[in-house]
């Protein structure tokens, strides 16, 4: 498998809110790390590794770099897209096909231009026939490659990606069916003193032998790297970034604080919970994050080992009880300090991340859907699956349908939990009349 770094690199350029983060989780498969208001948090860039017709690249999205819509851009903004932009064999200009091309648009395509590197334009929000028209006046930006796209709908990505890919290496047959090991990112959160430092060096020390710390993942903590036969996990490292809170309220604002960050940046969450103290209120306010941001999640019950058998028994029973919202999430009992139950988290880990990136295709879907029967009288017309991490799924019902009833949702959820293998992972359903 070749490194990211002998990929070819595509960046993705724009100013800010005109779809650069939809297109490139469109392009990659993958949710990137959504930018929260918590000052510090914002990365300049954000990469991911990417494929098309056997083609594979490193896509680089820049965030949005221009300060304010009717800003003339001095050319000091690019400094911090410049070093992306060089090593560029492609760059993709977003605009909003919906407004008006500012003098800002203006200034960034002349400076693209003058780079002498190929640039396509992709004119988003395109998303109907009748807003075709729209496209025409952004020729005036003296762009040559010119492409109607709606990211949110996945229109016209295909001829942009056809265009951009064109000159890349298509990978043989041979090098296509090597499986490529994945590289699964884990976030282990939770309220302060449950043992989630204890449990990261348990993880990392039973693969003593593997251990790479990788720097710069986060500002000042170091991310631990184990490679493992079936996948590479990246252990987002909290631990670096304790501030001495003066108060305990501050160590649990921290926390929650602490654990949207790491969510963000994580592809499976290990949601570590004290078997000594029992559930309390912030462990579910924790785990609820986990589950909105849509990561495959995993229940951890440290220091079982001080727990009696009985209790450990009200224990599970508690959780199921009072995290009912996590029905679906696999509960593993460990102690971190001992190392009891740790090695087992691995298989728990790939198998969670696999389900939450399973695809399942259209034709499968619409025969088993066929198959159900909804005690309401609800008409699905087609399903399809547009995305992973989670599993996101489109109804199309009739015109005069009413919307999907709650009983509903959760009976097709569970339906194609059991029938796809969708563990470990929350399920997203949207319907479209």
């Amino acid at each position: 498998m070749a490194h990211p770094e002998t990929l070819p690199v595509v960046v993705i350029i724009g100013r800010p809110n005109v779809g650069k983060s939809t297109l490139f989780n469109q392009i990659t498969g993958q949710r990137r790390a959504i930018v929260g208001d918590e000052p510090g948090i914002t990365r300049d860039r954000i990469s991911g590794e990417a494929e098309y017709l056997g083609r594979r690249f490193e896509l680089i999205d820049t965030g949005g770099i221009i300060p304010d819509d009717d800003q003339i851009i001095p050319a000091g903004i690019l400094r911090q897209a410049r070093v992306a932009l060089d090593s560029a064999a492609h760059i993709i200009f977003v605009i909003d096909g919906r407004t008006e091309i500012t003098a800002a648009d203006r200034d960034l395509a002349q400076l693209l231009r003058k780079l002498g590197k190929p640039v396509s334009l992709a004119v988003n929000k395109i998303d109907a026939a009748v807003r075709q028209h729209l496209v025409h006046e952004f020729h005036s930006l003296g762009i040559g490659d010119l492409f109607a796209v709606s990211a949110e709908h996945r229109l016209g990505i295909a001829e942009l990606l056809d265009h951009v890919t064109s000159g890349f290496r298509r990978e043989t047959g041979e090098e296509q069916a090597k499986p490529q090991r994945p590289t699964i990112k884990v976030a282990i959160i939770g309220r302060p003193n449950v043992g989630k430092s204890t449990l990261l060096n348990a993880l990392v020390g039973s693969e003593r032998t593997l251990v790479s710390p990788i720097a710069g993942t986060t500002r000042d903590a170091v991310d631990q790297k184990v490679e493992r036969p079936e996948a590479d996990y990246i252990f987002v490292d909290t631990a670096g970034i304790r501030r001495k809170g003066k108060t305990h309220l501050m160590a649990e604002k921290l926390s929650v604080v602490m654990a949207r960050r790491h969510i963000r940046l994580a592809n499976v969450v290990l949601v570590v919970l004290d078997a000594s103290e029992g559930l309390v209120g912030l462990d579910a306010t924790i785990a609820g994050y986990a589950e909105q941001e849509g990561r495959a999640i995993i229940l951890c019950v440290n220091k079982w080992d001080a727990t009696r058998e009985k209790d450990r028994k009200a224990f599970t029973s508690q959780i199921r009880d009072q995290l009912k919202f996590l029905d679906w999430a696999p509960v593993a009992m460990i102690s971190a300090l001992t190392g009891a139950g740790v090695p087992k988290l691995f298989p728990i880990l790939f198998s969670a991340y696999e389900a939450a990136s399973r695809r399942v295709t259209t034709g499968e879907l619409n025969r088993f859907v066929e198959t159900l029967h909804f005690e309401t009288d609800l008409k699905i017309r087609y399903i399809t699956q547009p995305g992973i991490r989670p599993p996101t799924f489109v109804l199309f019902t009739g015109k005069g349908e009413r919307p999907l009833h709650f009983s509903a949702g959760r009976f097709l959820v569970n339906q194609l939990r059991k029938k796809f293998g969708f563990h470990a992972t929350p399920i997203v359903i949207k319907t479209k009349r």
